[in-house]
């Protein structure tokens, strides 16, 4: 559900702010961009970089992002703008204390609060943070090699299943949570998986963390933020 499109905004304001101040100062970026530039490429198996088009735009959010990728590389043919852009996929993990799925779910799951999964049949690909991490150092350091290319930064191009994470989570918190599935909503993205093969390629990116293991140590550092609150 798209709550708040004014979001949407502020992302465009700060990328300009971002990429114009990059021009004014002589200065390289980096850019985080989404699967959402993507879309429903429902017909697609894994995607691929070059699949990002404007019609696809599910929300304002992902309009943001691919407007803004459109603004650098507009400011690389006008200014000379250098820059890597990386689209992240569900990246999870520690720190993450917001409404996104995973830790959203986590929070209910230790209140053996019920869970709502919004498609019966909605598969992402799923990013551990380390594994994100690592592929915008890897970009970092090959910056000068790889500099105006963009690249999927997520798993294995093997999606997920909403309705399998939920699951796992009750079951590694051993919670009495049950769950129930509605429809989509407007604005969401129903099927996404990543081919990572040009990542792989020119910047040895190589994720290491399974959906299981990942959810296993982003459950482990809750338990710890949770009692450090309680505290």
């Amino acid at each position: 559900m798209i709550k708040n499109p004014n979001i949407a905004l502020e992302n465009m304001v700060t990328a300009f702010n971002v990429v114009d101040f990059a021009r004014k100062s002589n200065s390289d970026i980096i850019f985080s961009s989404s699967r959402e530039v993507y879309g429903n490429s429902v017909d697609e198996n894994l995607i691929t970089e070059d699949k990002a088009k404007i019609e696809l735009s599910e929300s304002p959010y992902s309009a943001s992002k691919i407007g803004a990728e459109a603004l650098i590389h507009s400011y690389r043919k006008t200014f000379g703008l250098n820059f890597v852009i990386v689209r992240f996929s569900n990246v999870y993990g520690m720190y993450d204390v917001s409404d996104r799925v995973i830790p959203l779910w986590i929070r209910q799951a230790l209140k053996n609060e019920n869970i709502v999964i919004y498609g019966a049949n909605k598969i992402l690909d799923f990013t551990y943070i380390d594994d994100a991490v690592n592929g915008v150092i890897k970009a970092i350091e090959r910056f000068e090699q790889i500099k105006t290319e963009t690249f999927n930064i997520a798993s294995h191009g093997k999606g997920k299943a909403l309705t399998y994470v939920a699951h796992k989570i009750i079951e590694l918190l051993e919670s009495e949570s049950k769950i129930t599935i509605k429809e989509n909503r407007p604005g969401e993205v129903c099927k996404f998986q990543a081919d990572i093969s040009k990542a792989e390629k020119l910047l040895d990116y190589k994720p290491k963390v399974s959906i299981e293991e990942g959810l296993v140590r982003t459950i482990e550092w809750y338990k710890q933020f949770e009692k450090r609150r309680e505290n």
